[in-house]
């Protein structure tokens, strides 16, 4: 049984500066650090952290006074940074410098007038953060369809960011739709170029193999973005870890393909490389 893995498979750029910012921190002390939310989307490495002291919370206010805060990749609104500078608390931004990009055109432009339209999924915490900078007055699209029942005034200014794991193809479609609707637009492709570059490659791979595993948390837009895109080609296991796999899952297949999120540890992946191969 033959085993190929996808290039840029596992921890992107921001995730790993975040990672090493926050093991930076838990080896200074021993009085542990609280983070606003998961740290990553993988619950295996998130619990290794909190072995080390690691304390996951809800809301700026389940912080002690005066205590140190970790601000997740993902980013947060800027009502966060307000309500940590009253408490006084000492925060460690680990932002990914690229969705930090994303706040200040949101920001920008909400102040010179336009209207912020966001293709993303509301419900994930980089487009909530995002939505932060614009007063949370933004436009979240997630689907060609949402633009049916979205209300746009062909006189309004927009300014049109994107969650840097969307998939390429739907930012395509939906930014096509806008121009044929909306006259004074200005674009920002915020995509993370790690994330096309990801995709693309889960793209290739998907058409050299029988089937395909693509490892990350279930809680990853962008490991289920590449879920999505390898099941256009071949029969795909979205799996969180190697547990998850038995050898009746391979009996009929002779090339396996494997690519992992960005959330994705070195180790989870090397585990199920091991496995397959021992097959």
């Amino acid at each position: 049984m033959e085993v190929k893995i996808a290039k840029n498979a596992g921890f992107c750029f921001g995730v790993k500066r975040a990672m090493k910012m926050a093991w930076d921190e838990l080896e200074k002390s021993n009085d542990g650090i609280y983070a606003l939310g998961p740290l990553i989307h993988n619950k295996q490495a998130v619990l290794k952290y909190e072995e080390n002291g690691l304390k996951t919370i809800d809301e700026v206010n389940d912080v002690p006074t005066s205590n140190r805060m970790i601000i997740r990749s993902h980013g947060v609104g800027e009502s966060v940074y307000i309500e940590s500078d009253k408490k006084g608390l000492n925060v460690i931004d680990t932002t990914c410098p690229f969705v930090k990009k994303i706040h200040e055109i949101a920001k920008n432009y909400y102040s010179k007038g336009y209207k912020v339209i966001v293709i993303g999924d509301y419900k994930h915490p980089e487009v909530i953060g995002i939505n932060g900078w614009c007063n949370n007055e933004a436009i979240i699209i997630k689907t060609i369809e949402d633009l049916e029942n979205v209300e746009l005034e062909k006189s309004n200014k927009y300014c049109i960011v994107a969650q840097t794991t969307i998939n390429v193809d739907l930012y395509n479609k939906i930014v096509k739709d806008l121009s044929d609707k909306l006259e004074e637009v200005v674009f920002n492709n915020t995509i993370c170029s790690a994330t096309k570059i990801r995709q693309e490659a889960a793209k290739e791979i998907s058409k050299e193999v029988d089937m395909m595993i693509v490892v990350g948390g279930k809680h990853s837009s962008n490991t289920q973005k590449l879920v999505q895109i390898c099941m256009e080609y071949v029969p795909t296991l979205a799996i969180e870890t190697v547990d998850e796999l038995n050898e009746e899952d391979f009996k009929n297949y002779n090339t396996i393909g494997l690519t992992a999120g960005a959330s994705t540890p070195d180790w989870i992946i090397e585990e199920v490389i091991n496995y397959i191969e021992s097959l």
